[in-house]
This record gives structure tokens, sequence and C-alpha cells, in this order.
């Protein structure tokens, strides 16, 4: 199974394009040639990776990645989720610089503007960068309020006055998507996304509000020039834009988590397993083979769930809008498991994390930055909760979702159309998937959580006072994503026949739900502890705690799956 984490001295996904694999291999390259040594350099000097860039515009790597055929190009997120997780691999800063252009282009993509969106194609081409001017120091990214204000000039233009705040690549990009409101319009009428140019004399980059290699600006605009070849959206159009580029946007944080804890986990696995302690192989303490085994299966759950994921969102279409649960649960539920994959690392290499020479210093700081971009992690449950009950209790017949690497153009992206009746969205039974591994002892387990949750929610879910506790909310809301996010792992292990075709099969499914029956209970316990938990809910949560099935052999099989990883990947120095 060790095919499942990303080894460049091994990578070359063969379901991918011949364009996209040379790609990523020739960045492979450059990061490896440029070493470890130099790598961690820059980082601690913060410099601007300016050669990164220089490399990238020599390889038309963003300009072949991100532009859609309606330019010309291809927009393929299996692509664009691919190189993601190879930047994230080498360093969190790389990955964004090609995040925030991503979120840049999506107001552009969207609109209807032809002259921004060639004007947008050609920067690309040039090897330029964008930015995303939606936060703003006082209010986030609170789209409800906005402090950048358009004026009308008189001649049918506009002034733009404000400041925008946390704008990465606001310091070189060739253009800016910058949200803002009409002065004389009130209410939704009134919003505006207009594109500027960081380069305009009336665009002051006040700073970079982090102490990091990534410049993560704030600017003001002093009586900027907005005329109607630069305005993007107009009225609810421009907060609909706002909303679907973070979809869009958001989805690609899991990849990067993903890609943070494999380089974390070889190099914690093989510092482990090269250590002598007390006459003994770190490795063969048995709390560092649980850590390590658990780190592991919650790495490929990570990876299993966001390559699934990646199916729903390409094919995405009026009919079919599932990808709007399972786009927030990649960007919740995948970076804040990356958290829990580097803690448990961590404490397997204690003190040696905290040296400036490893990957992993890095890696220990970085990992906590995704769970809090593109919308908190309470944010995005609130919104996973609004699924709830047509995913558990309204079940239909849907087609299936087949798998994703063909070479199609993901244009629904770009024509999303309204932000609303998330509620009238209809899901395939959830069930299915677990169906199909009911042999699997610690799937079958899981089933019986699961099922108990629709229990819950049927007969004691939260009477109109809950209903407006979020804190209660929240831990009813991480019971029902582990039930989604099994279904996807699950779907993603059948479709890649994973374990199923092997002598000793399902060692790895049954390992990963033994983490995610631990879980499904842990989320129990807190249910029965909030405050305002009725006792119909805590008997319910007492009843649901289960231990995973032992005995399996599954442990013994996936530990030795972790051991040989010891040592299979090392930075070149």
């Amino acid at each position: 199974m060790a095919d499942l984490l990303l080894n460049p001295t091994t990578f070359d996904p063969t379901d991918l394009d011949p364009e996209a694999r040379r790609l990523l291999r020739a960045t492979i390259e450059w990061f490896e040639a440029r070493g470890k040594t130099e790598l961690k350099r820059v980082h601690h000097e913060r410099e601007w990776y300016a050669d990164f860039l220089d490399f990238m515009a020599s390889e038309n790597a963003f300009a072949t990645l991100l532009t859609p055929e309606s330019q010309g190009g291809r927009w393929d997120t299996a692509r664009i989720c691919a190189f993601g997780e190879l930047l994230a691999f080498y360093g969190l800063g790389y990955w964004y610089a090609w995040q925030v252009t991503i979120l840049g282009l999506g107001p552009v993509w969207q609109s209807e503007n032809e002259q921004a969106k060639a004007r947008a194609a050609q920067i690309l081409r040039e090897g330029g960068v964008f930015a995303f001017g939606l936060s703003e120091r006082a209010h986030g990214a609170d789209i409800y309020t906005t402090d950048m204000v358009l004026t009308p000039d008189g001649n049918g233009d506009f002034r733009a006055n404000g400041t925008k705040y946390y704008i990465g690549n606001g310091n070189v990009a060739g253009m800016v998507s910058v949200f803002g409101r009409r002065a004389d319009v009130d209410g939704p009428e009134g919003y505006l996304f207009f594109a500027a140019d960081s380069t305009h004399p009336s665009y002051e980059l006040v700073q970079n509000v982090v102490s990091s290699q990534m410049y993560v600006s704030e600017f003001s605009l002093h009586d900027y020039p907005v005329s109607a070849s630069d305005i993007l959206h107009t009225g609810p159009a421009a907060f609909d834009a706002a909303l679907n580029t973070v979809n869009i946007g958001k989805f690609n944080l899991g990849f990067a988590s993903i890609g943070i804890c494999e380089h974390a986990f070889y190099e914690a696995v093989t510092h482990a397993d090269n250590r002598i302690l007390y006459g003994k192989r770190v490795t063969d303490f048995p709390h560092v083979r649980q850590g390590l085994t658990d780190a592991y299966a919650r790495l490929t759950a990570m990876k299993l769930f966001g390559e699934r994921a990646i199916d729903y969102v390409r094919s995405a279409s009026p009919d079919d809008r599932r990808y709007l649960l399972f786009n927030p649960v990649t960007k919740m539920k995948v970076t804040t498991e990356g958290e829990r994959v580097i803690d448990a690392l961590w404490d397997v290499v204690a003190a040696k994390g905290f040296e400036k020479d490893t990957y992993f210093e890095q890696a220990a700081m970085d990992i906590r930055a995704l769970p809090k971009l593109e919308g908190t992690v309470h944010v995005n449950m609130a919104l996973v909760l609004k699924f709830l009950p047509s995913y558990l209790l309204q079940p239909t017949t849907l087609p299936d979702v087949p798998r994703r690497r063909d070479a199609a153009d993901d244009a629904f992206l770009f024509h999303q159309g309204p932000a609303r009746g998330l509620a009238k969205i209809r899901f395939a039974d959830w069930r299915a998937p677990y169906d199909e591994f009911a042999d699997v002892p610690n799937v079958a387990i899981f089933r019986e959580q699961a099922e108990g949750l629709v229990d819950l929610v049927t007969n004691a879910g939260p009477d109109a006072d809950q209903a407006k506790d979020l804190d209660l909310l929240l831990a009813l809301g991480e019971l029902f994503t582990l039930v989604v996010y099994g279904q996807l792992i699950l779907e993603q292990a059948s479709l890649t026949r994973l374990d199923r075709d092997s002598p000793d099969q399902t060692y790895l499914v049954d390992q990963i739900f033994d983490v995610l029956v631990r879980d499904f209970s842990a989320y129990a316990v807190d249910l029965h502890g909030k405050a305002s938990s009725t006792k119909a809910q805590q008997q319910w949560a007492l009843e649901h705690i289960r231990k995973p099935a032992a005995g399996t052999g599954s442990y013994d099989r996936v530990w030795q799956q972790v051991r040989h990883l010891a040592g299979s990947y090392e930075m070149r120095p």
C-alpha cells in the first residue's frame, strides 16, 4: 500500500495526461535539485520565492493547469489537486502562491467580461500570478460587509477607495479580483467585483501581515479608477461569484494538508526506525507503533476521501450538486485530520520536530494554517449540517459517479449559479458502500454507529432551543461528518480495488475504520458532556460507544506497511 503516498522518487501518476505528468516530474526535479538545505534556508530567511515563480513561468505551468477551455486550455480538478499536493509536499509557501492564484482567477473565469478573461489568460502565459481581494481587517471574509467603496465619477466609471487584508500575492499580482460595493446603491444590488492591477499608482502595498516567506498583503486603493472593462460582476452575481470562488478554492486545502503530512511522515518514520533508545529501536516501542499506525491510517483515509471527492467535483452539474457537501468536508475534515497526523508524528519524533534543518519543523506550523483558511472549521461545519436531513434521512436513487481522470474541462465550476437551495440537494443512499464492505469487521461496527446516528436525529434530535446552540450542533456535526467521510473512503477503496485483490484482504480498510470507530465514540462522549444535551441524547451517546474489533490481524499488517516506509524517501540535501 506504499504507493498510496506521494514518493518523489517513484511518482508517476499514469492516470493523468502526459503534459501534467511532465510538469509534475519537472517540479519534483526543481525542488530536489535545490535540496533540503537551500529550501530550509530561504524558509527561515523569509525570502520571497521569485525563483520558484520564474521556474513556473519557464515551464508554463500555471497557464497550462489554470486556463479553462474557453480560453484555450483545460481546467482539470484532478491535475490541479495533484499539483497542489506536490507543492505543499515541499513547502506551504509554494502552494500558497498557487492557491491564491486559483482564488484570484475564480471571479474572472466566472465573468462574462471577455476582455478581462483574455487579459487574465495573457497574464498566465507571461508567468504572472493572481490575487483574491475579498478579506478585510475589520470584517475578515464577511462578504455581507465590505468597506471597499466604489463611487461613480460622473463619466460612467468609478473610483475605488478602501483597504483589503490577508491578500496573498498582493505584492506582485498581475490582476487582483477585488470585492466591493457601490456608494450610490444599497443592499445586494450594490455589490461589485472588479479587476485591479498591483502596479497601478493608486494601488498602495501597505505591508506583509505575516512574518513568512509567503506574502500575505494588506493593500489600499486610493481613488483607483475602475472602468467598464475592469468590472467582473455586479449585484447579487458578485456575491455568488465570491461564494463560488471559495467553493472552487477551498477544496484544494485538503490536498495541501495531504502533501505536508506525506513528507512529514517519511521523515518521522525514518528517524524513529533509525534511532536506538534504551537498547531498543524506537519503532519497537508499542506506543510508537500505535502512533505511527494511527497516523498512517488517518493519512491514507485523507487521501482516499480526497481522491474520491475529486470525482464528485468533476461530475457536478445543475442537477447534481453533491459536491457542495463534499467540498466543505474536504476543507474541514481533511485539514483537521492533517493536524492529528502531525500531532501523532510529533509524539514520535519529540524534540526532533523543533530542529531547524528538518521539514517537520515547518510542517508542524504550516499544518495549523489550513483549517483556518477559506472559512474556519466552524463555518464549514455549519454548512455541512445543512445537508444532514437530506443525506441521512432522505436518500434517493441517483446515477453512480464514475472515476474521473479523463482529459475534460470542468466548466461547470465557473457556472455554478446562485449559491442557494442547499436543502434541495439529494444524495444516493450512503449505506451502499458500507454494505459492500460489510465483511470488514470495523466497517460493520462503524455501520452500527452510523445507523444509531439516524436514530438520534429521528427520535432525539435537537429541539428548538438546541438548534440555536452552535456548540452542541458542532458536536452533532462531527458525528455526521464521519459518516460522510467513511462513505467516500469506501467508494474509493472499491473503485481502486484496495485490499480486495490482495491475498490478505481488507487490512488497511479495517484499520482505517478502527480509527473511525474510536473517533465516533469520542464524539459521542463529547455530545454527552455538552451543557444542553438532554437525557435522551446522553443515553444515546453512552449506548453508541464502541471498541474496535480485536484480533483481525489488520494492525500487524498495516504496521508492516508503515515500517517498510522507513528510508523509502529522503529529500536530497
